[in-house]
């Protein structure tokens, strides 16, 4: 029996927050997972139940999947309406249309399904190319390019830029850094709070910080692009929730998506995308100090280059 549950106003305000598709249908289950990890209670389930398997929602009746996710009709209805669709008919249509494409591009393999100790590594290799590259489309769906032109400009002019992140968001960010820092930009990575706040308390007007947290919800972080932020500083949040805390506080808001899986949880498969993402950024910042960045990509190139191995040197 569904249960007729009454959603609280902030949990609706998210879902109805959510994001604009620039994509038509190809984004609806980008825009269900980037807002997920948001939602409570029955939205939650409704948006949980979508994601776990796409293609029987987009079979199900809206009262059979009111039952499955445990909510009502009404609730399903303004799912819908949050996500951009008039009613439940569109929504279905929208997920058929997409995971029907998904289907005829190749993608035979059922990436939620746990691996199993004994399947081959060519299944293996498949699932990970397969979650990998849905998680870059999504990506590329959600991601505002005008956010990522704002924060190469500003890490363009920059004094200096501070790039905090903790865990395996710290390693993103050392990638970062050393990208910046080959074409000339005073970049500095730093994981330990107690460094971190040390150099944020010395950035100002003209510095830009950039904080990386897949959830947003990381606590360190948060504090280190709150400090740099008071301080006068650009916040830059890389994000895969662009209503978390950490996005909250940021300036600029660059979004990321990722493709949960049995074998490889949702914090691990956003590095990808992420890295995706700040090597567009860095990019973005090259080309827009193009007479700088080349001549000190060439100095940086020619300082290392004694110390690879010359041709025939190696039996």
């Amino acid at each position: 029996m569904a249960e007729h549950d009454v959603e609280i106003s902030a949990a609706t305000a998210v879902v109805e927050a959510a994001p604009a598709d620039r994509r038509g249908v190809d984004g609806v289950l980008a825009r269900v997972r980037a807002g997920v990890g948001e939602l409570t209670g029955a939205l939650r389930r409704v948006a949980e139940h979508v994601l776990s398997d796409p293609e029987a929602a987009a079979r199900a009746t809206i009262v059979e999947l009111a039952e499955r996710s445990g909510t009502s009709p009404a609730t399903i209805t303004r799912f819908c309406r949050a996500m951009g669709f008039e009613g439940y008919a569109d929504l279905r249509l929208g997920i058929a249309a997409e995971t029907g494409r998904a289907r005829s591009a190749g993608w035979t393999v059922d990436i939620g399904r746990e691996i199993q100790p004994g399947d081959p590594l060519a299944r293996v290799l498949d699932q990970i190319m397969a979650a990998d590259t849905r998680a870059m489309h999504d990506t590329a769906a959600l991601l505002d390019l005008a956010e990522v032109e704002r924060a190469a400009v500003a890490i363009a002019g920059a004094t200096r830029v501070n790039i905090f992140g903790a865990s395996g968001s710290a390693l993103v960010g050392e990638e970062m850094q050393f990208s910046l820092h080959r074409i000339g930009v005073a970049a500095w990575a730093w994981s330990d709070v107690h460094e971190g706040l040390a150099s944020a308390a010395l950035l100002g007007a003209g510095d830009v910080a950039l904080g990386i947290s897949h959830t947003g919800q990381t606590r360190e972080t948060i504090e280190l692009l709150a400090e740099a932020g008071s301080r006068g500083a650009t916040t830059v949040a890389l994000t895969g929730f662009p209503r978390s805390p950490l996005a909250e506080l940021a300036d600029i808001v660059l979004v990321t998506a990722s493709q949960a899986t049995t074998f490889r949880p949702d914090a691990l498969s956003a590095r990808h995308p992420q890295l995706v993402v700040l090597d567009l950024l860095y990019i973005a910042v090259a080309q827009r100090t193009h007479d700088r960045a080349h001549a000190a990509f060439r100095r940086t190139a020619q300082a290392v280059d004694g110390h690879k191995a010359a041709k025939g040197s190696l039996s």
